[in-house]
């Protein structure tokens, strides 16, 4: 049979499994995803398309014929998405966790849960274990862990009446006799299905097991908090949405809110700006906020971790972005450095705002080119900085001009910095990483920083930090009649 979407549907079909369009459409798309991560990942070693659609995803959605699915459930060792991916395509009100501890592959169903716009879907990348971060209802599996050692597994995840569903072959019978005698006063066999995938000689058995109450063990308490505590447990949350956008500047901009990451720099936000704060996000073992008035948002495992960008594991904070106003070279220059920021690496921007603050500028102006000064990767490298400089939208580094005040461009060209006093008021502005400054810049004022020669070029950030330093503390007592326009 030639492989394709209708191929699929009609093998599907013929196997009595219905399916909307819309859902062949996904599955289709699913499937092509598999097929072209297969060489790099080896997600499955059967290569025939008839037999992938009849062993992996017909054996996969066959569990419907048997049992309702319960939610939120859990696919046990995932691997490729199987049987998680299938089931939650054909019951998408189900909500579903992957479960499966190998990165790259765990990398591979974020793509297709981002591809097929799965919602109520989440990627839990690790094992599923005493640690598992929640209680839910089921667990299906078809991995080849045995049957009581499974049971011992999902025991402190799977609440008192859930359901654990186990994929098998036709000989489990010595599991299911041994899980009878070990596991009798925490676990009830309530279903065992011996079934055929239809056009192949494949026998299945679907067994299924309830969790009792005798023994169960309760899920982890919220730590005593006296604000609001609200669990956030479904990717559709609009708390977590939210935060999501917030990894990538558009987000920010969207929504002017930031996620701050680090125990020192959020320790120090609490205390220097509260007014900006807004929420305390943890996964679900995580500590209670500090402040009592403060809102704490405890995500499930899965979701927490791709807000966790830097891994510690540790509390984020969910803060307001402060307003900034359109730069204008005819409102009043203040006193001292305005520094002009055109960096589009976002470590570069938190560095250089971090210089900033460090050593006094009057403002910060951010140029149209240069990142998002709360992008996750600039807060890291700003910290707390971020709220103690004021800072300003400005024009494109190409249109970037003055009528009243000298705008100083760091170049290698130039005179040595330190050979001239700097004036009273000025711009300063560094290239952009690579192409560095416009041709109006660099055919106007400029200063260089003195490096060894054979070096092409300090790092832009770095270059910009030594003149804040020099201008700081050697520049800026300046002679009255050093001229304050640009030359």
């Amino acid at each position: 049979m030639r492989p394709g979407r209708t191929s699929l549907a009609a093998i599907i079909e013929g196997c009595g499994i219905a399916l909307t369009a819309a859902q062949h459409d996904q599955l289709w798309a699913y499937h092509r995803l598999l097929r072209a991560a297969n060489a790099a990942l080896n997600l499955t070693r059967i290569h025939n398309f008839e037999n992938m659609v009849l062993k992996h995803y017909v054996d996969s959605l066959l569990v419907l014929k048997f049992t309702e699915l319960p939610t939120p459930l859990v696919d046990m060792g995932s691997g490729p998405g199987l049987p998680g991916i299938p089931l939650k395509i054909a019951r998408p009100g189900v909500e579903m966790i992957l479960a499966e501890p190998r990165g790259a592959r765990a990398e591979f169903l974020r793509e297709v849960l981002d591809t097929l716009k799965l919602e109520g879907v989440a990627v839990f990348a690790g094992k599923v274990g005493p640690k598992f971060p929640r209680t839910v209802a089921g667990v299906i599996t078809r991995a080849v862990t045995s049957i009581p050692e499974t049971l011992d597994r999902v025991a402190n995840c799977l609440a008192p009446g859930g359901r654990m569903l186990f994929m098998k072959g036709p000989g489990c019978d010595a599991e299911v006799d041994e899980a009878r005698g070990s596991h009798a006063e925490d676990f009830r066999l309530v279903a065992d299905h011996a079934y055929q995938i239809p056009g192949t000689p494949h026998n299945r058995r679907l067994v299924i097991y309830e969790r009792l109450a005798s023994r169960a063990t309760p899920p982890p308490a919220a730590h005593t908090h006296a604000g609001t505590v609200r669990e956030v447990s479904s990717e559709a949350n609009p708390t977590f949405k939210l935060c999501r956008d917030l990894l990538g500047g558009r987000g920010i901009r969207k929504h002017g809110r930031a996620l701050l990451a680090g125990p020192k720099v959020i320790a120090e936000v609490l205390a220097r700006f509260p007014d900006q704060v807004e929420a305390w996000l943890t996964d679900a073992k995580g500590e209670p906020p500090p402040a009592e008035g403060l809102t704490w948002y405890r995500l499930a495992d899965p979701l927490f971790r791709p807000l966790d960008t830097s891994g510690t594991h540790a509390p984020l904070l969910l803060v307001r972005v402060p307003e900034m106003a359109e730069w204008s070279d005819d409102a009043p220059w203040p006193e001292g450095c305005t520094l002009f920021v055109p960096f589009q690496d976002p470590e570069n921007v938190g560095a250089v705002i971090r210089s900033a603050a460090g050593f006094e500028v009057a403002r910060v102006v951010l140029l149209r080119e240069a990142a998002h000064p709360f992008h996750p990767k600039a807060v890291r490298a700003a910290g707390p900085a971020l709220f103690q400089v004021p800072m300003l939208h400005g024009p494109s580094i190409e249109g970037l001009a003055s009528r009243h005040v000298p705008i100083i461009a760091l170049a290698t060209d130039g005179p040595e910095i330190a050979s001239a006093p700097l004036p009273e008021r000025f711009g300063l502005v560094p290239g952009v990483e690579g192409p560095g400054l416009p041709p109006h810049l660099r055919q106007g004022e400029r200063r260089r920083i003195a490096i060894a020669p054979g070096v092409e070029s300090l790092n832009a950030a770095t270059a910009t930090a030594i003149a804040l330093y020099l201008w700081k503390n050697f520049l800026r007592n300046v002679p009255r009649n050093i001229p304050s326009s640009a030359s």
